[in-house]
């Protein structure tokens, strides 16, 4: 007779292959298993509500863990979730090259702030939770840079708030950054090791 499979220590609860990426970089191996949390409704009602952008991060984050971890009993199941807030502004990753153009229209010669939460769920409880802030200033490039780098990039650009991927060619759209490498990656990793380091996940 065979075993049934185990089930899995850690999960994922994002589609965000950065965060997979940079997971598997350093060691783990959690199933990726993203939910269907409709984060426009979340941000805003919570904009209505006042809320700011770490509170509507670490919200989301643990919504999209709760949602997941609903079909892992017993896993530790990160949710994470990216704000990018310029002046109060805030912006969503881009559903098209023409929108990525326009986005780094707006936030170039400028600083924003990227803010960065994760959530641990196990069995509908919320154990853990952190936010995390890095600030950058990109240059003040030109539209023929823009249409250069989207030409060069394609599609990517899509893929993150900001249209920019900091680990490529994202780059040389900036002068000046403040935070950590990770947290602009999309995933707070030092504290989340840290963290799973009491619980067998990560060794000692």
């Amino acid at each position: 007779m065979n075993e049934p499979p185990a089930a899995p220590a850690l999960v994922l609860a994002s589609a965000s292959q950065s965060r997979m990426t940079v997971l598997r970089n350093a060691g783990l191996d959690p199933v990726q298993d993203p939910s269907s949390v409709d984060e426009d409704k979340v941000k805003q009602s919570l904009k209505t509500d006042g809320a700011d952008a770490a509170q509507v991060a670490i919200t989301l984050a643990e919504l999209k863990a709760q949602q997941t971890a609903r079909r892992y009993p017993g896993a530790l199941v990160i949710g994470a979730d990216q704000m990018l807030d310029c002046d109060g502004v805030w912006f969503d990753k881009p559903p098209d090259v023409a929108h990525a153009r326009g986005h780094l229209q707006s936030l170039r010669g400028r600083t924003h702030e990227l803010v960065t939460a994760a959530a641990v769920i196990r069995d509908g409880v919320s154990i853990w939770q952190h936010v995390d802030r890095a600030r950058l200033t990109m240059r003040d490039f030109s539209d023929g840079f823009i249409d250069d780098y989207l030409d060069r990039v394609g599609e990517d650009a899509c893929r993150s708030v900001g249209a920019y991927q900091l680990e490529g060619l994202g780059a040389q759209l900036f002068s000046r950054i403040d935070g950590d490498f990770f947290t602009i990656l999309g995933l707070p990793l030092l504290p989340l090791l840290d963290y799973l380091r009491g619980h067998g996940i990560v060794a000692e």
